[in-house]
């Protein structure tokens, strides 16, 4: 079978693009049966992930198409089409709408149909409404022709069930791993880190990534995406509550993400301006997170609405307390290994981060129980689980 992929969003540093290239390294690498044509945007980032599979028919098809565009839905079809390939895998809902070939799409979640927000775009409002509305049809569209949909969490597929109404025969949940069981070990001994269709190989000691931020001990640790759902103002005001009722010239707050306009807003914030111990790091290179990881006395996850919530999943593996929201799937994918709270109560936030900051067995407790809930997932499980709902739609 000749199987293509969308991987026009390999390399580009979010979620998404980790996501597709975790499909190339535990599917495609281990599959010498089928034949795979990779859809790219560039091609030497696909050359950094796919250099070792030469045991692999893999074609390679340079489309400089921008993803939810006009342009994508009036060129990819005939793209696809002259590829000549009998299936299609999309790690995302940008489907063509008139697509040529049967099809497996990945729907993470359905985040623009429970948190459509001006503050979510930075389209105007006529732009923002009509583009909206061309994307839930798209949505709809797309799970309904689907020969199959995978989703990424039991919340997510009953969400979708619910939402769009497609029979739960026609999802299969395949859970995502931690990229920690990625970082290997080369011949000399140096740290490797395959990430973003990129090696990294840069070294950075904990006293050096956190002199850089002007860090010292204890902080807690937020990192991800600024939009409106992952509730960072609210954290904000939970961390202005902890700083009044406890005292926090010992703590830090740490915030991680890239700068855009999502996170110029917070930064500009009424909720930013009156909290004293928060640091805003900006973009953060792999080596440098995983320090600042590590260092981390407890993560904080206050997301109103996830489809996984890799991040403290992340941070359960290298040993970190997790505070986490108990919305969406949050209680799903962490199972017992995270202290939850309801992400709108800002009291019940500041406590909660204070009781993990000053009790050292309710730390220990939450180290111990997060690091039997990573055992949970495997990229190899994930790998062998797509790759039958490959054959299973092909």
């Amino acid at each position: 079978m000749k199987i293509g992929i969308d991987a026009r969003m390999l390399g580009k540093g979010a979620g998404l693009a980790r996501y597709v290239e975790q499909v190339l390294l535990q599917v495609v690498s281990r599959d010498s049966s089928n034949t795979y044509v990779l859809f790219v945007r560039d091609a030497e980032t696909v050359r950094h992930v796919t250099h070792s599979m030469e045991h692999v028919p893999i074609e390679v098809v340079v489309v400089d198409i921008p993803w939810y565009t006009m342009k994508e839905q009036v060129l990819m079809r005939g793209v696809i089409k002259k590829a000549g390939v009998d299936m299609m895998h999309f790690p995302h809902w940008n489907v063509p709408y008139f697509c040529p070939v049967p099809y497996v799409v990945t729907i993470h979640d359905l985040t623009m149909f429970h948190f459509a927000r001006r503050e979510a775009t930075t389209l105007g409002p006529v732009r923002y409404f009509l583009k909206d509305k061309a994307h839930r049809l798209l949505v709809k569209r797309v799970v309904k022709k689907a020969k199959h949909i995978i989703t990424t969490s039991e919340f997510t597929k009953q969400d979708i069930h619910k939402m769009l109404g497609t029979p739960l025969t026609n999802m299969t949940t395949v859970y995502q791993a931690t990229y920690n069981s990625l970082r290997l070990k080369n011949p000399g001994g140096q740290a490797e880190s395959i990430v973003h269709g990129q090696e990294s190989q840069e070294q950075h000691s904990w006293e050096d990534v956190l002199g850089r931020f002007g860090l010292d001990l204890p902080y807690a640790l937020f990192v991800g995406q600024a939009y409106p759902h992952k509730n960072i103002l609210g954290l904000l005001r939970a961390w202005k509550r902890f700083e009044d009722a406890f005292g926090t010239s010992d703590y830090k707050l740490v915030l991680v993400g890239k700068e855009n306009i999502f996170w110029k807003r917070i930064l500009s914030s009424p909720e930013m301006m009156a909290c004293k111990n928060v640091v805003y790091t900006g973009f953060v290179d792999d080596e440098a997170l995983s320090v600042l990881y590590e260092q981390a006395s407890q993560f904080v996850f206050p997301s109103l609405y996830e489809g996984f919530g890799l991040p403290p999943l992340e941070a359960m593996a290298k040993g970190i307390p997790v505070v986490s929201s108990n919305r969406s799937c949050m209680p799903e994918i962490l199972g017992e290994g995270a202290l939850y709270v309801d992400p709108e109560n800002d009291d019940q936030l500041a406590e909660a981060m204070y009781r993990v900051f000053s009790d050292e067995d309710v730390r220990a407790d939450l180290v111990q129980r997060g690091k039997k809930e990573v055992k949970r997932y495997s990229w190899k499980k994930f790998g062998e689980e797509t790759k039958r709902i490959y054959t299973l739609a092909g």
